[in-house]
């Protein structure tokens, strides 16, 4: 990535990255004749039209690919077989809020034979029961856990943008923050896992052995384990999910507590604030010693001093920087000014600490949507690498210690050499594994591979330590500085006390020039990391799709 710089015209700013997520969704006009002309045969009554496609961070872009917006699942069957009969894969397409090279490769032309497949009208939502809900793939998280609030249920924890899809959360094992607290018990109808451990059933379009169809999968079916978590490698359109009661939650920010001690060996330590609240993120600005670190406890009835929230996305320093910041980060890509790594940290943090007083929003409470949803699509576009730790309880806060030592010598490393290949924030949370018990459906499979996936002979590994480091497009020597610390948690996680496995949808896989390149992490690390349940998958995946119809490069690069 390194090679492909962000245009001084588009500044990573509220003029630049804030804005990019139209450019993700943007379907072209549509030109019927040009459409006969170049897909004949393609069935009537399926929208189709050329499109423009763009990923988080910006650094996968295509413009001209032919892209169809089907209705219904039935279209999207036609479109699909269309597609398969004339040697073109299909690729889904929700939100575009990803930094993996899942749906299109990094260098797609326009006129190749790939069609996008917009979900964005599989948007239906009703109870299948009081403790389940059917959802077209399609639908925004926001809307999904508004729908669920309207009917008194919720989640235990999400992914904090609500842009996302469905679809694409399932397809990626999307997760929150979440464990139990001491003393706090799981309420029916959750999970501390992923958003896919909740799948009761799936309906996805897949060979029949004469043409792709669709076919409904449920939870205790061998074929849906590898679908629970297929990458982009199937197209799912519609999912029951298991659901609770929703509970209310307090949020409460904080930036007191040094970085040395919150991931430390004693005192306020992050494992400290994991068992007194069960939910926790701490954001640790690049060159700064005080992270902004979050904590989300269950509170039936509101704090004294919390103030109630009545919507989601309650950070607005966060979602749009304030300009000072944005223009300091412009500054260094426009300026190639890498050397104000440090100096755009602070400001961060400033910012941070003077926009929770500012907006009073250092101490939140309210339904669970409107405290785990905080992210919008204005917010500063970064690249992320991101890794799942899988480990027991107890050893949490030395794996976050191992972790921020290793960090924060690296980062002092290159500094003294002129390099700042770091200038956004580490990010770290921890969630429970996709235990299928937690689904509450006889006979229910663990995902095959989640990065949540149980790891046969370790029941006491019960927790993943979620590690990210954020980065602008284009910072020089940040894929090198990636690819060290790749190495040191495959190394140090490596199955004996914990195992590292990579986050599906950030990146992963580096060498000193490139992500999801390395091929003895594609081809060794990553299967190894889920022993016999990755032959397993694959040999799912290519029995539903025989034909590759839904197959992108990376796929062909990890599983052969």
């Amino acid at each position: 990535m390194t090679d492909r710089l962000v245009p001084s015209g588009n500044l990573p700013s509220r003029r630049g990255f804030l804005g990019g997520a139209a450019a993700a969704l943007v379907l072209l006009a549509a030109d019927p004749a040009a459409a006969a002309s170049e897909l004949p045969g393609f069935p009537s009554g399926v929208e189709v039209r050329r499109s423009a496609y763009r990923n988080w961070d910006g650094t996968i872009v295509a413009v001209g690919l032919w892209a169809c917006v089907p209705a219904t699942p039935a279209q999207a069957v036609a479109a699909v077989n269309w597609a398969h009969a004339r040697g073109w894969t299909v690729r889904p397409r929700g939100a575009s809020h990803g930094w993996a090279p899942l749906t299109l490769a990094e260098d797609t032309p326009a006129d190749a034979r790939v069609l996008l497949l917009d979900t964005s009208r599989f948007t239906a939502l009703a109870l299948d029961s009081p403790t389940a809900v059917r959802a077209g793939t399609g639908v925004r998280m926001e809307a999904l856990l508004g729908f669920l609030e309207g009917h008194g249920l919720g989640v235990t924890a999400a992914p904090a943008p609500g842009d996302l899809t469905l679809g694409g959360v399932l397809a990626v094992d999307g997760h929150g923050t979440a464990v139990p607290a001491t003393g706090e018990a799981r309420l029916p109808g959750q999970t501390y896992g992923s958003l896919s451990n909740r799948v009761l059933e799936l309906t996805a379009v897949v060979w029949d052995g004469e043409a792709y169809a669709l076919r409904t999968f449920r939870r205790d079916e061998a074929d849906c384990a590898a679908l629970l978590t297929h990458l982009g490698r199937s197209l799912v359109v519609e999912a029951v999910l298991r659901v609770g009661a929703n509970s209310s939650l307090r949020c409460v920010s904080r930036t007191d507590v040094p970085a040395r001690e919150l991931f430390g060996a004693s005192g306020r330590t992050f494992a400290s604030f994991v068992d007194s609240a069960g939910r926790v993120e701490a954001i640790w600005f690049a060159f700064t010693e005080f992270p902004w670190l979050k904590t989300w406890s269950v509170e039936p009835v509101k704090p004294l001093l919390s103030r109630r929230v009545h919507a989601p996305y309650n950070y607005p320093f966060s979602d749009t920087l304030p300009t000072p910041v944005a223009d300091l980060a412009g500054r260094l890509v426009a300026d190639a000014a890498w050397y104000l790594a440090p100096v755009l940290g602070n400001a961060h943090l400033d910012a941070a600490v003077l926009g929770l007083t500012a907006t009073f929003s250092a101490d939140l409470w309210g339904p669970s949507k409107n405290t785990l949803l905080y992210v919008r699509p204005t917010t500063l576009r970064v690249h992320a690498n991101g890794y799942a730790i899988l480990t027991s309880r107890p050893q949490v806060q030395r794996v976050v210690r191992e972790f921020a030592d290793f960090y924060r010598r690296q980062l002092d490393a290159y500094a003294a050499q002129g390099k700042f290949p770091v200038n956004g924030a580490v990010e770290i949370r921890v969630t429970g594994l996709d235990d299928p018990a937690e689904a509450e459906h006889a006979g229910a499979r663990a995902p095959l591979i989640s990065a949540l996936s149980p790891v046969s002979g370790r029941p006491e590994w019960d927790t993943a330590v979620w590690l990210d480091i954020l980065t602008l497009p284009g910072t020089p020597h940040a894929e090198e500085f990636y690819r060290e610390l790749e190495r040191f948690l495959l190394a140090s996680f490596d199955g004996t006390d914990a195992l590292a496995r990579v986050e599906w949808s950030k990146g992963w896989g580096y060498t000193d020039t490139s992500a999801w390149a390395d091929p003895e992490v594609l081809g060794t690390a990553v299967p190894e990391s889920y022993g016999a349940a990755w032959a397993e998958a694959a040999g799912v995946l290519d029995r539903l799709d025989p034909h590759g119809v839904f197959r992108a490069p990376l796929h062909d690069r990890l599983f052969g």
